[in-house]
């Protein structure tokens, strides 16, 4: 093993033991959720922790948990576990779909949705399924614990408001209104194993006469977090998803979208592919809606 890999590891069995060894080691302990892409980036140069604290023994952070009105998922569950959860598919099938997307079926065993947000990497397909659905983040550290929304957790590429110390423990989603359904989709430029040039998630609760009585969109890859698109939200609020609601989607989505030029795909094409993947998103989540999935 090279220089670079040869790092202290500690496996605490409690999230309080965690704290305590991330608040000790402070910047050189990186947490170790599933490690798919801690790992990588150690191997390219561009981190260098000497302590990993592997989460992956305690078990409130393994655990998928369904109560009375929420669905919890440990922050270090299995993808693999996650994506397969009857609950989580009964009730948001474009979430399992995203969990779904973390690289290969044998990653899938290790890599967790918790590390996905966290790695904040503006194409994590995770995220912007987190978003529409409200997901709300639990965080633990040495001043205790606190709650905060899936959207305000990540500040950039590879930036997150996690203080010193702190963890997450879980991600928290209520259950969703009757008629409500979400749908998540993106363009990778392989047929699989690949990062996202544009993912965008599309949730929609649908009244009794089948108009759209609230909507979330939100978009990845084509900013410097994922985000939700309120003016693509607005367009399908009080439709049917009528070819002018479908229209209106598809301007605000690639109005709010802002992405680079890169190996994967120009500016102008992401744009349009955004409009295009939250069309489509939306017809999904309409569809599934009406079935009262």
């Amino acid at each position: 093993m090279s220089e670079a890999l040869a790092r202290s590891y500690e496996a605490p069995g409690c999230v309080e033991d965690a704290v305590a060894l991330l608040s000790k080691h402070g910047p050189q302990a990186r947490v170790l959720a599933g490690g798919t892409d801690l790992l990588a980036q150690m191997r390219a140069g561009l981190r260098h922790p000497a302590l990993f604290v592997d989460v992956k023994r305690i078990p409130e952070l393994l655990e998928v948990r369904e109560s009375a009105d929420a669905i919890s998922i440990g922050a270090a569950a299995p993808a693999a576990l996650v994506r397969e959860h009857p609950a989580l598919v009964r009730h948001f099938p474009g979430l399992a779909e995203a969990v779904a997307l973390i690289g290969s079926e044998q990653i899938q065993g290790r890599a967790s949705v918790g590390g996905n947000l966290c790695n904040a990497s503006p194409a994590a397909d995770t995220t912007p399924a987190l978003l529409v659905n409200d997901a709300v983040a639990e965080l633990a550290g040495p001043s205790g614990r606190r709650r905060l929304p899936a959207l305000e957790l990540c500040t950039g590429p590879g930036r997150t408001v996690l203080a010193p110390g702190e963890l997450l423990v879980a991600l928290h989603i209520a259950h969703p209104p009757p008629r409500t359904a979400d749908a998540y989709l993106r363009l990778i430029p392989r047929s699989e194993m690949d990062i996202a040039v544009v993912g965008a998630a599309v949730r929609v609760s649908l009244g009794p006469d089948g108009r759209c009585s609230d909507a979330r969109v939100a978009l990845g890859a084509v900013g410097p977090t994922a985000f939700r698109v309120p003016d693509a939200e607005a367009a399908l609020v009080g439709t049917t998803l009528d070819a002018a609601a479908r229209a209106r989607l598809m301007d605000a989505a690639r109005a709010a979208a802002r992405p680079i030029d890169d190996k994967r795909g120009t500016v102008a094409y992401r744009r349009q592919v955004a409009g295009v993947l939250a069309r489509r998103a939306a017809e999904i989540a309409f569809q599934r809606a009406g079935k009262g999935h």
